[in-house]
């Protein structure tokens, strides 16, 4: 949620126009984490200061308010060096609106201004300091403490370098950021930093980088005294560089690598507390306190993105775009993996980490969301497989309740993006604890990636789409993968895992098969896009579709939906049934499917009046359905994949239909960086 992107050149001449535009542009890649109102901050065409632009509504809004006025050609003229901020905002703390979106600014003369993602838990406190000394509000913001607070101490100690003003408002302010600064006093000079919210920096120059790795550098500051009563000391202005000062560099930093990767594959992933600034084209990293596992050096990694994989090709929407790459998405997942003619699989990523997991007391599976769903999906096959407990839980209740965690827990945390911020803080619970913590992200260098100690990347490319599909379906195979890991050694059970490496090998065919049903799930979601409620029922393997199913349903459609454990029914949800009521009911020729029919019947005999997602050629189920689409036949641990894949178009027709953003669905973000 919320989106930063700033752009620095120096020594390579731009108009204002063309800064402005590769701002927009960047925003745009950043559209799908999800957002309210947008916003730039650049130089203004006469250098006196530093103009905002800032609308509520898309970034389309402030684009075509941004030309209307630049029309007079005053942002034509080169300069050499610039530094430009911009954001997209969710709003947190105050409703959206123009003089609430960032960047937010100091006074009047716009001294500093900042962009910000996450949330100051502290706010008040510090607004409350700051207007004791005079300072007046305009926003509902927690954001313009802190560009109040940096000219604040600017007035305070004018000699502090623009580095070393931020480390010491950092200092002050409690909960997640990342945040991006600029100031007139400072012009050509930007500095970035993060606590808990993704930032990375990217690099793009004529010359070869002499180096891969960027040194640390660490000062005595530290924060002491009361926020009523701030105090502050000042830290060694050091300074590094790994490009010389003087030649021609491009900086770009971005929440997200997908507003990059069009400009440099070449970036620097940010740690928590990391403050990197530029000055005289050179890049500096400086931390306050160095801890014992910290390393010297961030490394400049090179992305393996591709333009192309962000952008929509012949798809009408991401998420659309994103269904169908599924055949290809689960084939990358298990690429070098699975190895189907020696019935092999190997998990890089936690093979050393195997023998103490097999040693453990249960596996915890910690996650939010379609994650979640990811997780309950496959709980069942783990429990037979590795034949140890396993406990499934919504990361913001686990914190809740405190639960205990023992040494020889191995905890899996699982997230798209890998900065859930529930699932972040329950991962850092747990590592404190001594428990094994596992990854499983589809985000190489996010925050859950770097903490954990062994993981598994899910590999199903960039998922722009706030409504997670590819990613919930490379989830499920990573933890079916996994489990296959944990077995390989019992005799027991070879029947078995050939039965499902087989399945997994004719896994994209099956996929394919099934998104041939498009055309039978458009006519379907057109009988259905004016109802205001949906049951989607069942049990066993299929029970987390269900759940993921009416979880697509609500995102994208604003319908309510349910789903519903098929064993329940009769423990009160059938009261719902009638004939007007909705209902999709999973029903597949597996261990659970004479307790499914029993519900088919409940239903039918109550003058429900089900739609039936059964196996190919079941004309037994299908006689009991109104309307049927037919699955083919697999493993019935895999089956929540392919049926998966009918809800998710069911749920993108019906948004399509009903004109609902299908990318970007109200209220909702992509990446969920706050509780």
């Amino acid at each position: 949620m919320c989106g930063i992107f700033a752009y620095l050149n120096y020594l390579t001449p731009k108009s204002r126009r063309e800064v402005l535009d590769l701002l927009l542009t960047g925003l745009k890649r950043l559209e799908y984490r999800g957002y309210d109102s947008a916003g730039v901050a650049v130089d203004s065409p006469d250098q006196s200061g530093i103009v905002t632009f800032k609308r509520t509504g898309k970034v389309k809004v402030l684009e075509e308010s941004i030309i209307d006025a630049t029309k007079d050609g005053s942002y034509n003229d080169n300069i050499e060096s610039h530094v430009g901020i911009a954001h997209t905002r969710w709003a947190t703390h105050g409703a959206p609106s123009a003089v609430n979106s960032h960047p937010q600014r100091s006074d009047e003369t716009n001294s500093f201004v900042v962009v910000h993602n996450g949330i100051v838990t502290n706010y008040k406190d510090i607004k409350k300091f700051l207007e004791l000394r005079g300072y007046v509000f305009e926003s509902d913001t927690d954001t313009e403490t802190i560009a109040k607070l940096v000219h604040h101490l600017y007035v305070q100690h004018p000699n502090y370098s623009f580095r070393e003003l931020v480390e010491q408002v950092v200092q002050q302010i409690e909960g997640a950021f990342a945040l991006a600064f600029k100031s007139k006093h400072f012009p050509g000079e930007c500095v970035v930093t993060r606590r808990g919210s993704p930032l990375l920096v990217g690099i793009k120059a004529k010359t070869c980088l002499a180096t891969n790795h960027v040194p640390i550098l660490y000062g005595k500051g530290h924060r002491h005294g009361s926020t009523g009563n701030i105090q502050f000391e000042p830290t060694a202005d050091n300074t590094s560089d790994f490009i010389n000062p003087g030649e021609e560099v491009e900086y770009f930093f971005a929440s997200d690598a997908s507003a990059v990767i069009e400009h440099t594959n070449r970036v620097i992933y940010l740690e928590d507390d990391d403050v990197a600034a530029v000055k005289d084209g050179a890049l500096c990293i400086h931390r306050l306190k160095k801890s014992l596992d910290d390393p010297h050096a961030r490394e400049i990694t090179t992305l393996k993105m591709e333009i192309q994989q962000i952008m929509k090709g012949n798809y009408r929407y991401f998420m659309q775009k994103e269904i169908f790459e599924q055949p290809e998405s689960v084939i990358n997942t298990m690429r070098g993996r699975v190895n189907f003619e020696s019935m092999k699989v190997t998990l890089g990523g936690i093979k050393d980490y195997i023998p103490e997991i097999k040693r453990c007391r249960r596996l915890m599976l910690i996650a939010c969301g379609t994650s979640y769903h990811s997780a309950v999906a496959t709980r069942q096959l783990l429990e037979e497989l590795t034949e140890l407990p396993v406990m499934v839980e919504l990361a913001s209740d686990f914190l809740d309740r405190n639960t205990p965690i023992y040494r020889d827990d191995v905890c899996f945390f699982i997230s798209q993006s890998g900065e859930t911020a529930d699932t972040l803080m329950a991962l850092r619970y747990c590592k404190q604890r001594g428990a094994l913590i596992v990854g499983i992200t589809n985000t190489v260098g996010s925050s859950i990636c770097r903490e954990s100690h062994c993981g598994v990347h899910v590999n199903a490319g960039p998922e722009i789409g706030v409504a997670s599909t590819k990613a919930y379906t490379s989830q499920f195979i990573s933890l079916v993968m996994f489990a296959l890991v944990m077995s390989e050694d019992r005799l027991s059970l070879q029947g078995r895992r050939e039965e499902i490496i087989e399945g997994l090998r004719q896994l994209d065919t099956h996929i394919k098969q099934v998104l041939k049903l498009d055309q039978k799930v458009l006519e379907i979601a057109q009988d259905l896009y004016q109802q205001k409620s949906l049951l989607i029922m069942g049990r066993g393997y299929n029970f987390a579709t269900c759940m993921e199913g009416a979880l697509k349903v609500k995102e994208l459609t604003y319908m309510h939906s349910e789903g519903i454990m098929a064993g329940e029914l009769k423990h009160g949800p059938l009261a719902l049934v009638d004939d007007t009521m909705p209902i999709v009911m999973i029903i597949m020729r597996d261990p659970v499917y004479v307790k499914c029919i029993n519900a088919l019947q409940q239903v039918t005999a109550r003058e429900g009046r089900p739609i039936i997602i059964c196996e190919e050629g079941d004309t037994e189920t299908m006689s009991l359905g109104s309307k049927t689409l037919e699955i083919p036949r697999t493993v019935d641990c895999l089956q929540g994949i392919l049926t998966v894949i009918p809800m998710q178009l069911l749920s993108y027709h019906i948004a399509v239909l009903r004109g609902c953003n299908v990318d970007c669905p109200r209220n909702l973000a992509k990446s969920v960086t706050v509780e």
